[in-house]
């Protein structure tokens, strides 16, 4: 099936889950399928399956920063807390590395997840080498800082708190509404311009949110979020992705709207992306919550990515081309000025080139660094 299209085998689908398939390891030589003998018992099987729990293994990080080049991306370091995501988002871009650590980017995903215990104590040794140079880096670039499993184990919170010490400046993107627990740093970041929250808001429809994005935080949940954090004097922003053709789309503006009434003073959009096996995954999930509108979404998002279903050009994997993607973006620029969400130099291309720019990187010092140099001279 062209572009590496949705396996014929029965749903995987579980309540509370996003993907509905589990594929496997694409680094792996071997693999399983399942088979149906033409009796329906394998339909019956899965049919039968409850619920899935998840489960957290440890993460013994060697390192705390993540490093990029990416010429499309706007910032070069970022902090990831955990790997995979229990939010459980069908269309996640982060869902293929999970293939690095050996499980699927389907299923697995969403419920094998492992975290770093270690992620802050490693951070403060790395920021305090000599000749690291400051720039904002980006908490939660590939999984939510603020997924459900932070309510507990507060790794997120922790490693706030070093980057508070430290006056290291921290962008923040999330669709937890957890992130306001964590108001009181929050506040004392803002007031020395070192942060910049961003809530992910992809649908204000109830229904569609709970089969896309199962176990994260309602659209009002997120939009009460942007209210607290605003109120508090905490920048905060909007970020409308994915924008999805023909599923989601159409809501562009309302969210864009409802967010600039909930506080939202800038904004941000990017296409669906489809690399590696979510292509496969999002076909299958749309045959079955979707199965009506599936060919035309699909055929709206090949028109967006010169007739595949994902171009991976840097420049181009953002907001994709055609007539189709320039119309999106025409869209989104028209809104931004309509709902005062244009912000200081906002471009309209990638949230966080623009947040992270504005950011104040003169503030850092390693704690107790001075002190040490005057007991050297002694």
């Amino acid at each position: 099936m062209p572009d590496g299209g949705a396996s014929a085998m029965p749903s995987l689908a579980r309540k509370g889950r996003g993907a509905v398939t589990n594929p496997g390891v694409r680094y792996e030589s071997t693999r399983t399928e399942a088979w149906d003998d033409g009796w329906g018992t394998l339909a019956a099987e899965f049919a039968e399956m409850p619920p899935l729990p998840t489960t957290l293994t440890r993460d013994h990080a060697k390192s705390a920063l993540s490093w990029n080049d990416s010429p499309d991306i706007g910032f070069d370091r970022s902090l990831n807390p955990y790997r995979g995501c229990e939010h459980g988002c069908v269309y996640c871009y982060a869902r293929p590395a999970h293939a690095y650590v050996g499980m699927s980017p389907g299923l697995d995903f969403e419920t094998r997840l492992m975290f770093k215990p270690n992620l802050p104590e490693l951070l403060e040794k790395e920021l305090s080498k000599p000749g690291y140079e400051p720039k904002p880096v980006a908490l939660g670039a590939n999984t939510d800082p603020y997924q459900p499993v932070e309510r507990t184990l507060g790794i997120t919170r922790r490693t706030l708190e070093v980057l508070e010490k430290f006056g290291h400046p921290v962008t923040i993107v999330t669709k937890g509404a957890g992130v306001v627990r964590d108001i009181d740093i929050l506040q004392r970041l803002a007031a020395r311009n070192l942060v910049h929250v961003c809530l992910s808001v992809t649908t204000l429809d109830m229904k569609l949110a709970r089969v896309m994005e199962p176990r994260a935080a309602s659209p009002l949940k997120r939009l009460g979020a942007i209210t607290e954090l605003a109120k508090a004097g905490i920048p905060v922003g909007v970020l409308a992705a994915p924008m999805i053709p023909g599923l989601n789309d159409a809501e562009m503006e309302r969210i864009l709207e409802a967010s600039a009434r909930a506080g939202a003073t800038r904004a941000g959009y990017v296409l669906l992306r489809l690399p590696l096996e979510i292509k496969a995954m999002f076909e299958a999930w749309l045959a079955e919550h979707h199965p009506e509108r599936a060919a035309r979404v699909l055929a709206l998002v090949r028109e967006t990515r010169g007739g595949q279903l994902y171009d991976s050009r840097f420049g181009a994997r953002q907001t994709g081309t055609g007539p189709y993607a320039e119309l999106l973006s025409q869209r989104f620029k028209l809104a931004l000025r309509r709902f005062g969400l244009d912000g200081r130099g906002y471009t309209g291309r990638g949230v966080q080139n623009s947040f992270s720019a504005s950011l104040d990187c003169t503030q850092f010092k390693v704690p107790g660094a001075m002190a040490a140099r005057q007991l050297e001279l002694l």
